[in-house]
């Protein structure tokens, strides 16, 4: 090899006997990454429904590509969570080990074409609709791993924004990698709108529920927090209810308190579903009704100034508060 020349590492690649799993539940995979074609998007492709961000917030549901730089990798062990907790283990990436943004699109969008590739021969089909799904307009780093571990985030976030297509990138994070969401910051590439999972009002709680690999996971979390007040861009705290566990009224003015901290343009209120591997973990009653999730909603806007409720989607069981003094646009 000639001097100065650096050789890349083998990229991380998810190990065979889990692909064979994920690719049985639906999944794409590309080396490290994963995309899914969503419950909503196969519902909206059969005219069926729309996803609650295309309610919330005019997202197209059939252009939207659902996906994870880092599929099955975190730092967390949430008990609600509906993946597999055993999948991958591990909790860092190097920049030399995996995939540049441009490759890593091109297999994700690649598997995704496969993946919806046998639309076209269901009668139920909205043949409009599946074509449009092939040019995608919306991009959601989220799904089944924490995308705060890739290390070419901000380049991947500007590679997308230089599609043609590209109308929005909703980035969703546990918020242990603050560092990385400085980056973001610095280096001008946030998404369209960031979200910061809520799932606790307290560090013991925190801890219990989220099972965090780092000790000091609350801390990073609560440093997550306060760079959302900071960011030039949309905003999300999207809050996990779960009957019985974190949703008590004693809670509340806590939460209230870490929201006022944040102060994000909106707060999604939404209950735990009781799917995938989390029914091994939590029972069915955990599960709020949507008529508790906006009760509680309604109290928490009690403790808040100049949020409003903005909307709410009931087949989700998801409520979204509006944040009227730190305003932008619902619509994007």
């Amino acid at each position: 090899m000639n001097e100065g020349v650096v050789e890349k590492r083998k990229s991380i690649s998810i190990p065979g006997r889990i692909k064979s799993q994920l690719k049985n539940a639906g999944y794409g995979i590309y080396n490290h990454s994963t995309v899914e074609v969503c419950h909503w998007t196969k519902k909206s492709l059969k005219n069926e429904g729309e996803c609650y961000k295309n309610i919330f917030y005019g997202i197209d549901t059939h252009r939207c590509v659902q996906f994870s730089p880092a599929g099955m990798m975190c730092e967390m062990k949430c008990i609600f969570c509906w993946r597999p907790m055993e999948f991958m283990k591990k909790m860092h990436m190097e920049a030399d080990e995996v995939d540049d943004p441009e490759e890593l699109m091109e297999g994700i969008l690649r598997e995704r074409r496969r993946l919806l590739s046998g639309y076209p021969g269901n009668p139920k089909t909205n043949m409009r609709k599946y074509k449009e799904s092939l040019t995608p307009t919306h991009y959601a780093i989220s799904l089944s791993g924490e995308p705060t571990l890739y290390p070419k985030l901000p380049q991947l976030v500007k590679y997308l924004k230089t599609l043609p297509y590209t109308k929005s990138i909703f980035i969703v994070t546990n918020g242990l990698e603050p560092d990385m969401l400085e980056r973001l910051i610095k280096e001008d590439a946030l998404p369209t709108q960031l979200y910061l999972s809520c799932s606790a009002p307290n560090p013991e709680l925190f801890q219990w529920i989220t099972k965090s690999l780092y000790k000091d996971g609350w801390d990073r979390w609560m440093k997550s927090l306060r760079l959302l007040s900071q960011m030039p861009t949309r905003t999300v705290i999207r809050m996990t209810m779960i009957k019985d566990l974190n949703s008590d009224e004693e809670y509340i003015d806590e939460y209230a308190g870490l929201i006022r901290i944040g102060n994000p343009h909106f707060i999604e209120v939404k209950s735990y579903m009781h799917i995938g591997m989390s029914i091994k973990r939590l029972k069915k009653s955990n599960m709020l009704t949507h008529e508790e999730i906006k009760q509680y909603s309604l109290k928490l806007l009690d403790r808040l100034d100049g949020y409003i409720l903005m909307d709410e989607a009931p087949r989700s069981r998801v409520v979204v508060l509006q944040n009227r003094t730190r305003y932008v646009d619902r619509w994007i």
